[in-house]
């Protein structure tokens, strides 16, 4: 029988990329979302994962759940044996959370607490975290490796992934464990200390990053204990090298516009991805240009995101 592994959060972007490559791997994916990030699709069903059923022929268990809803995680936990949790659920835009922080700190870290403790209340000792390299703040040093020091966050909603990844490495230590919608684009500032002025992020194609997910859940079968990865190419793109990938994938001019600096951003953040290679076999294969590619196809097929519910 195949291992039942709970994705939170899994309605989303990531969490259902990783909800395909489970699948692909032999796991058993039970998904729960709240639809903060997600598209309600038919029969309170998420379009994002109703669409992986149409495409692999299977019938996803779906929770539409809270993470702060305690009694309802203790119910799902009672209902399944989990050989493992992937933990997507969370607020994440950088901005809103130097607007609204404490409306971050409540949510992000009250429901990972939840999870935690309902985790070891049913002896669910396996966990992959998607983090943040917002953790690192403005790096010391480029690339980011693992021994980077971490906390010296620039944004609240980097103090969360922070904040949490200090809680898990606790809990392990107590435990004893191991489109066309936009006139034109934003560009949020262009006075950094980068080739063209704008920032500079380490972009990765969104199935590279799942497959990385599905490698760390597979560690954990070693009994590794508590281990963090940085997941990227090792190479940092500025948003305006990025615009020019978008137009050449799809064929036509990207207006934008420069906008004041964005609270709470950097000027660069790349991940040095080797102990990542080294350890999970895991290495990104798609480029830029490739990125571009698939993301404008999916654009091209979905204008208004799931909403439409017509492509798969």
């Amino acid at each position: 029988m195949a291992e039942k592994v709970l994705v939170t959060g899994g309605a989303g972007y990531i969490g259902s990329h990783c909800v395909v490559e489970l699948i692909e791997a032999g796991f058993q994916p039970v998904v729960l979302d709240n639809f903060s990030n997600a598209v309600r699709g038919e029969g309170d069903m998420p379009e994002s994962l109703r669409r992986i059923d149409n495409l692999l022929d299977t019938n996803i268990e779906f929770h539409e759940l809270d993470l702060l809803d305690r009694p309802g995680l203790e119910k799902l936990f009672k209902k399944h044996a989990f050989s493992a949790v992937m933990h997507f659920a969370g607020l994440k835009a950088v901005g809103e959370s130097v607007e609204q922080p404490l409306r971050y700190y409540r949510v992000n870290l009250t429901a990972s607490m939840n999870l935690l403790e309902v985790m070891q209340a049913h002896r669910v000792h396996n966990l992959v975290f998607s983090s943040s390299a917002t953790v690192y703040g403005d790096p010391q040093h480029l690339p980011i490796d693992e021994q980077h020091p971490v906390g010296g966050c620039t944004n609240p909603y980097g103090k969360t992934k922070y904040f949490i990844e200090e809680m898990i490495k606790d809990h392990c230590k107590a435990e004893e464990v191991a489109i066309g919608r936009r006139k034109s684009l934003n560009v949020f500032g262009n006075d950094y200390d980068t080739l063209d002025g704008t920032g500079v992020r380490d972009y990765i194609h969104v199935v590279d990053l799942a497959k990385g997910h599905i490698a760390a859940l597979k560690k954990l079968k070693d009994d590794c204990g508590c281990k963090v990865y940085n997941l990227g190419t090792g190479r940092g793109y500025s948003v305006l090298q990025m615009v020019k990938a978008m137009e050449k994938a799809s064929g036509r001019e990207i207006s934008y516009k420069i906008a004041p600096r964005r609270g709470g951003d950097i000027a660069s953040c790349y991940a040095d991805p080797r102990l990542a290679e080294k350890e999970l076999g895991w290495k990104a294969e798609f480029d830029l240009e490739r990125m571009c590619e698939d993301l404008w196809r999916w654009q091209s097929m979905n204008p208004t995101g799931f909403t439409n519910g017509t492509a798969s």
